[in-house]
């Protein structure tokens, strides 16, 4: 029931319900399923904004039709058009109406900046900036930031933000299909609950008895794949991963475990695991081990030893190495990414300033790919996959967060398109 009653519920009702028309054993499903239902949010409690990338572009073309009052012989020329790749909008024909046209430069715009051009800014979330290009002692152009301006721009982005938020909801038959949507999109998953009463845990220490959080902890790892522990400190994680580890190995849902821990804690760690289970064949990093000379042969014993779990300092498992054809295969694969999202933007004329920045991401990625075929192949050292690892715990997983990732956002705190070596390793 657990696992049942819990994801997409709203998709599992539907089949249930179809499964049921044909054989009525399937009732009893359809019963339980309608119960698991989320509540139905209303429209009040709904915030629908500028951008959100599930809006269908007709409902904003509708919005800019309708506050702008676009003249009937230019609302061919003037669209809204989204691209899925860049989550980039566009607003097509900005300039179309001209100056005259009071609406778009004076109640919902600039004279610097139309409503056009502060709708598609607010659309792919930035705010408005206004420059004047000037000439500096050199005789070279430069673009400065003119704060009056782009003051001015700003009040005229909250106006039209405030102009949508009243508009959207309106219509009745518009605001059914949107709350409809919204539902079936976003308020239809059911998170699951784990119950670890029922586990066995053979061969652990009998002085020692897991509390009911921790129990379900463990069988959150067993059996609802990729896992963060995110307790405070004290509330017992070293038990927590010790008893999965073992337990996973028991029914054969992996053969070999390997911990990551912070380098002075290797021992502590050990010796936590070993007051749990008693019996448990460990192979634990020891000071000396960290050494270069040593590292080979520590990693030689990881690959061929039987063991219930493998724990090693963070600094060792940055310097396993994955293998060539995993690296190349990554870093292709963002190389790929980064073009079709490059060959979008020209298809749409976008700003140049996205193309530079997608072009120098590829650069990177490019060189990285040449270094990585440049470097002469080490045979002899083994490679993580050669390891026979199948499960990896993590303590202390914050560090290693910041991966590569492709955005068209500028200047948001804690967004780096920057990678860390190990984040990717990991």
């Amino acid at each position: 029931a657990d696992e049942y009653l819990s994801g997409d519920v709203r998709a599992k009702l539907r089949m249930a319900q179809f499964a049921a028309e044909t054989n009525p054993e399937f009732a009893v499903n359809v019963d339980a399923l309608t119960k698991a239902q989320p509540r139905e949010l209303e429209a009040s409690e709904i915030d629908v904004r500028l951008g959100a990338t599930w809006l269908d572009p007709d409902i904003i073309q509708k919005f800019m039709t309708e506050t702008f009052q676009i003249p009937y012989y230019l609302r061919h020329a003037v669209k809204v058009r989204y691209s899925p790749y860049t989550a980039e909008w566009r607003v097509e024909g900005k300039t179309a109406t001209g100056r005259g046209d009071i609406i778009s430069s004076e109640t919902y715009g600039t004279s610097r900046a139309n409503a056009y051009k502060i709708l598609e800014e607010t659309l792919n979330l930035k705010d408005v900036r206004i420059y004047d290009t000037i000439e500096d002692a050199d005789g070279k152009l430069k673009r400065v930031l003119n704060k009056r301006e782009t003051m001015l721009a700003q009040q005229k982005q909250q106006v039209i933000k405030d102009a949508f938020a009243n508009w959207v909801w309106q219509d009745p038959q518009r605001r059914i299909a949107l709350v409809k949507q919204y539902n079936e999109l976003f308020n239809s998953t059911r998170p699951r609950e784990y119950d670890g009463s029922h586990i066995h845990f053979v061969g652990m220490n009998p002085e020692i008895t897991l509390r009911e959080h921790q129990r379900n902890a463990i069988a959150h790892v067993l059996y609802g794949g990729n896992t963060l522990l995110a307790h405070e400190v004290g509330a017992g994680k070293t038990y927590e991963m010790a008893a999965s580890a073992m337990e996973a190995k028991r029914l054969g849902l992996c053969q070999k475990s390997l911990f990551v821990v912070p380098n002075h804690l290797t021992e502590q760690w050990a010796s936590e695991f070993l007051n749990l289970y008693p019996n448990a064949k460990l192979l634990v990093a020891r000071r000396k081990d960290f050494e270069t000379a040593n590292r080979k042969k520590f990693c030689a014993r990881i690959a061929t030893g039987d063991y219930d779990a493998v724990i090693i300092g963070h600094s060792q498992f940055e310097r396993i190495p994955l293998s060539f054809e995993r690296q190349e295969r990554i870093i292709q694969e963002q190389i790929d990414e980064t073009l079709a999202a490059i060959n979008e933007l020209k298809a749409h004329a976008g700003e140049n300033f996205s193309i530079k920045q997608m072009e120098k991401t590829r650069k990177t990625l490019e060189t990285k790919l040449e270094k990585l075929r440049s470097d002469e192949r080490k045979d002899d050292v083994v490679t993580f996959e050669q390891l026979g690892v199948d499960r990896l715990f993590v303590d202390e997983s914050h560090a290693f967060k910041n991966l590569f990732l492709t955005t068209k956002m500028r200047n948001v705190a804690g967004l780096s398109t920057s990678e860390a070596q190990k984040s990717s390793d990991m």
